[in-house]
């Protein structure tokens, strides 16, 4: 007769003993069951119903099996750029601050607005015009620096919005806000909702990976907190898992010198029956999360290396990238090995790239900052489209907020800084159903405020959730007595970005 299995066998168990009263007085603890179910291959919770708590499979499970309607994307790449880019020396030309280098911003221009702590007390703010040329290229002639020559060649694949805002004026609220929805600390990040609402689409890697990288613009620049990749509310299951450079890519997912594979397989079923009964008798979802975390985590101790070893990426390939894509932990690594987790089917992988917070030396930092990023994020997306995968993948750059048109600091002929200015700046996005070659919304002369077209934070997540073919309103999840959402009470769908 075979050895039984053990997980399966406490599963048998625990089925054999849930009558109809212990499955709903169990059923709102969470998703445990449909975790540790997962691990069998199987779940005896999908349907095709809105994802949020006023589902009972929801609850227990969040993954819908059929999206609210067709998405356009699969996953998502966003590389994140950390400390507020100036729009105003890439994306968003502004021929006037030239013109009127040094005079005062006009109140009526400014019109009491809030400022930082840092820019307040000034008692001038000179306008400051971009030391960088920019050109038109493109089939529209869209305005480009020539601090990006890169991503001039591929505006044609760029869906640009010049008319971002938001309501944080500070980085650690602003950061939060763009990854959660919430300027407060707390919430599930805009990966752990992918993660909760669609599921994995692949058995050996997380569902969602995080990559750092930090800049040569401000190498000591503004933190980031391990938070902005967190589940929040949401089971642990949905946290971000972060990759590192170096030989240990996912901390504490070797062996202990002494353990073999062998070993570790029977330690994690012996494991595994242990937490099982735990839960049946305790009914704690987190522990079926610890079992299934320990199940991927064994799974990854194959396919992590697999993914991380480029040394069979072809010389072409390093060439588009640019001679950094050699150097682990730099961000044109970190692109290259995005484009690898995307073939691989990871749903959600988050790049953050640090270094863009300019209050001084700006026209320096800037062109360091950009020399970073500009080559590699045009490769990733030229890589995605010859490997036929642009049109499913959803592409996007941009950071927290903008820059000041006006000056921190002394201006002089070859140097300034900008303060932080949440009233308007530029992203762009690429594939995955976005409208290409479109630029989108327009800032006044002085680049100060959105004259047309504007689109908020809440506006952004809705509609990345919609090309994902869900609707924002519709995933949610209860805690505390509330239905949240990653958009909040807020959020509309701009179909103009739509292919």
């Amino acid at each position: 007769m075979a050895k039984t299995d053990p997980i399966r066998h406490e599963i048998e168990q625990s089925q054999l003993g849930m009558n109809r009263r212990n499955f709903l007085s169990k059923a709102s603890l969470g998703i445990g069951v449909a975790a540790l179910s997962s691990l069998l291959g199987c779940n005896p919770f999908r349907r095709t119903g809105p994802i949020s708590d006023t589902n009972q499979a929801d609850m227990l499970s969040g993954i819908l099996d059929a999206p609210h309607f067709a998405p356009k994307a699969k996953r998502v790449i966003y590389l994140f750029q950390s400390g507020g880019p100036s729009q105003l020396e890439l994306l968003d030309y502004k021929p006037l601050l030239n013109k009127l280098n040094g005079e005062e911003l006009p109140e009526s221009v400014r019109n009491g607005q809030r400022l930082t702590g840092m820019t307040s007390n000034q008692e001038s703010f000179p306008l400051a015009g971009s030391l960088y040329t920019f050109d038109q290229f493109g089939q529209n002639g869209t305005w480009v620096s020539e601090l990006l020559p890169y991503t001039a060649q591929i505006v044609d694949e760029l869906c640009i919005v010049r008319s971002m805002y938001t309501e944080a004026i500070n980085h650690d609220p602003a950061i939060t806000f763009f990854q959660t929805g919430s300027q407060q600390p707390g919430r599930p990040c805009m990966g752990s909702w992918l993660s909760y609402g669609l599921g994995s689409m692949n058995e050996n890697l997380p569902t969602f990976t995080v990559l750092l990288s930090r800049g040569t613009g401000r190498k000591f620049g503004q933190p980031l907190y391990s938070r902005l990749w967190g589940n929040g509310f949401l089971h642990s299951l949905h946290q971000g898992v972060q990759f590192r450079s170096g030989k240990d890519p996912v901390l504490y997912l070797n062996n202990p010198e002494g353990i073999d594979s062998v070993s570790r397989r029977k330690m994690l079923d012996q494991l595994a029956a242990l937490n099982a009964r735990q839960f049946r008798e305790y009914g704690d979802p987190e522990i079926n999360s610890r079992i299934a975390q320990y199940e991927m985590a064994y799974r990854m101790q194959t396919s992590v290396p697999e993914v991380m070893d480029i040394s069979d990426e072809p010389d072409y390939i390093y060439q588009m990238y640019g001679p950094e894509a050699m150097q682990p932990g730099s961000f044109a690594a970190n692109c290259l090995l995005a484009r690898r987790l995307a073939e691989r089917d990871v749903r959600f992988i988050q790049l953050y790239h640090m270094g863009w917070d300019h209050h001084e030396n700006l026209p320096s930092a800037v062109k360091n900052q950009a020399r970073d990023v500009d080559q590699a994020s045009a490769a990733l997306v030229m890589d995605l489209k010859q490997r036929g995968m642009l049109d499913d993948t959803l592409v996007i750059w941009g950071g927290e907020f903008g820059r000041t048109n006006y000056s921190q600091g002394i201006l002089t002929d070859t140097n300034y800084g900008r303060d932080h200015h949440p009233r308007c700046f530029t992203i762009w996005m690429a594939g995955g159903g976005i409208k290409p070659g479109l630029v989108y919304g327009e800032t006044d002369d002085f680049g100060y405020n959105i004259v047309s077209k504007p689109v908020h934070v809440h506006d952004f997540q809705a509609t990345m959730l919609h090309l994902l073919g869900i609707d924002h309103e519709q995933l949610t999840y209860k805690y505390q007595g509330r239905r949240f959402r990653l958009t909040d009470v807020h959020g509309k769908v701009v179909r103009d970005l739509l292919a």
